[in-house]
């Protein structure tokens, strides 16, 4: 009975230490949700989970270029599960009907079909009501220059002009850009007014018919900027609020910033992609690149905050498989780069699987089945953390970006908004790195919201931080409390239950 009692004792000062409440305060009240808001969690719908095993038709999981059995169905099963890592929207690779062996959605024949590996029109509709009961939103993939290899309307002499001469890509004049055959497909004559009629209606289609919020627009820079700009206005005057993603891949700020004119709402920020995979992937590489990328995106958007962030996606080598190609932890390359992704003012992007996390090489190794029993706990709790942050301090998704220092693979930068700041340290060194940060508020303290860190003034709005290797820390300015109370009643309660079991032993000891 004695040993159940000393037991209990020692429990008690763990439940005094886990029952003190987290005191970090977002705004009290968060503006109207916009884009800016969101984050999106990225999907290959044939890749991710197998929720209708009755359209499996033709499926070979062990060929890379065949359909692997996932669907909307499994898509809508693991909306919870989506939701529970804190993201608000999903994106889905197109989900058309697509020619055979077009598992990735790209290929299409039907541009109002549904792909029947996929399900049904009513699956589509279903997954928009099921994602909006749940507070996310939803954007399909939409193809607009070209069809598959095979295409019906190759072989019409009706629509013999609807589309470009063939010819192979070759060079990146802007007329080849949008007049060659992109990896051998059929280019689409966009500048067809039969062509372009057609495709508006199918925007129209898939808006009306499912209630979609956005669509992800598929190689923007190989189609004229006069016909987004058209096919802008015509789904924003179906759906004022309609979101349209665009992605012009690349390497350079200046030239997808061209296309901000067309009125598409946000872009595939490659140049800070290429720059994150190249400053995270090894420990003791330089975080200039990113930081650099910023600045100019500042000067190049009307909106810079509205560009979107990713780290992985279909098309590119998976960051995990760079990491390990360096001799690097995955986990811990992940989660500093996750930290920088989602503190940075973009809308952040998430390809299934980062919390695995997956391994891939090129396409098509980069589509991997999803594995949902092998998600690891660590980095799936620094995503929630992460999304959990943006959705409690408006700093995150609305704030003002003010870099602080950048040197040897040490940054810090701060976000502020209304009276609200954060202070992000990232050290992506081989070695523990102490920094003074300077003009910052007086009298405060700064408080980790991923390690429960204190860092507090030693002069007058200056605040000392030491960051052990490859590590990151998000922190609050707030209040001064003084002395950790926390921290000093848990390590008083576990001095206070070793007294009380050496008193209970020592009167047992003396009584025999």
């Amino acid at each position: 009975m004695r040993t159940k009692a000393l037991l209990s004792l020692c429990i008690i000062p763990f439940l005094l230490f886990c029952s003190f409440p987290m005191t970090a305060l977002g705004a009290d009240e968060k503006e109207e949700n916009d884009w800016n808001d969101e984050m999106i969690y990225f999907i290959m719908v044939d890749r991710f989970f197998n929720g209708n095993y009755e359209n499996d038709y033709e499926v070979d999981t062990d060929d890379p270029k065949a359909y692997h059995g996932g669907d909307i169905e499994g898509i809508i099963q693991k909306l919870d599960y989506i939701k529970s890592l804190g993201y608000t929207a999903i994106w889905m690779t197109p989900i058309m009907n697509n020619e055979p062996k077009g598992y990735h959605g790209y290929w299409i024949e039907d541009f109002m079909e549904v792909e029947e590996h996929f399900g049904t029109m009513e699956d589509a509709k279903r997954l928009v009501e099921e994602a909006h009961k749940r507070d996310m939103k939803v954007l399909f993939d939409f193809v607009v220059n070209h069809t598959g290899y095979q295409h019906a309307w190759l072989d019409d002499p009706n629509k013999e002009d609807w589309f470009h001469e063939e010819k192979r890509m070759m060079g990146e004049s802007q007329s080849v850009l949008e007049n060659a055959w992109l990896a051998g497909l059929p280019d689409l004559n966009t500048e067809n007014p039969e062509v372009k009629q057609y495709l508006f209606d199918a925007a129209e289609f898939w808006i009306k018919e499912t209630g979609v919020d956005g669509f992800r627009l598929d190689t923007v820079k190989h189609v004229p900027k006069d016909f987004w700009k058209d096919f802008n206005d015509h789904v924003k005057s179906i759906d004022p609020d309609f979101f349209l993603l665009g992605e012009v891949w690349h390497d350079s700020p200046r030239e997808i910033a061209a296309y901000e004119e067309t009125g598409i709402d946000s872009f595939v920020d490659y140049p800070l992609f290429n720059a994150i995979n190249k400053s995270f992937q090894k420990a003791g590489n330089s975080l200039n690149g990113p930081m650099s990328v910023w600045k100019a995106n500042e000067q190049l958007y009307e909106e810079p905050g509205m560009l979107s962030s990713f780290v992985d996606n279909h098309d590119n080598v998976r960051f995990t498989r760079k990491a390990i190609e360096n001799k690097q932890n995955p986990i811990t390359r992940w989660k500093l780069a996750l930290t920088y992704q989602f503190t940075m003012p973009e809308i952040p992007i998430t390809y299934y699987g980062t919390e695995v996390p997956l391994d891939g090489g090129e396409d098509p190794d980069n589509r991997r089945m999803m594995n949902f029993k092998a998600a690891d706990e660590e980095l799936k709790q620094r995503i929630e953390q992460l999304t959990a942050m943006r959705k409690e301090f408006p700093a995150l998704t609305k704030g003002d970006y003010e870099e602080l220092y950048n040197e040897g693979g040490l940054a810090a930068y701060k976000r502020t908004y209304e009276d609200q700041t954060l202070v992000v340290v990232l050290n992506n060194d081989v070695e523990t790195r102490t920094i003074e940060l300077e003009n910052l508020p007086p009298d405060k303290q700064l408080r980790g919201m991923l390690t429960d860190d204190i860092a507090r003034e030693v002069d007058e709005g200056t605040y000392k931080i030491a960051m052990e290797r490859e590590q990151s820390e998000v922190y609050l300015i707030e209040e001064n409390t003084g002395l950790n109370w926390s921290f000093l009643l848990f390590v008083g309660g576990i001095f206070a239950a070793f007294v009380i079991g050496v008193i209970i032993l020592s009167r047992k000891s003396s009584k025999n």
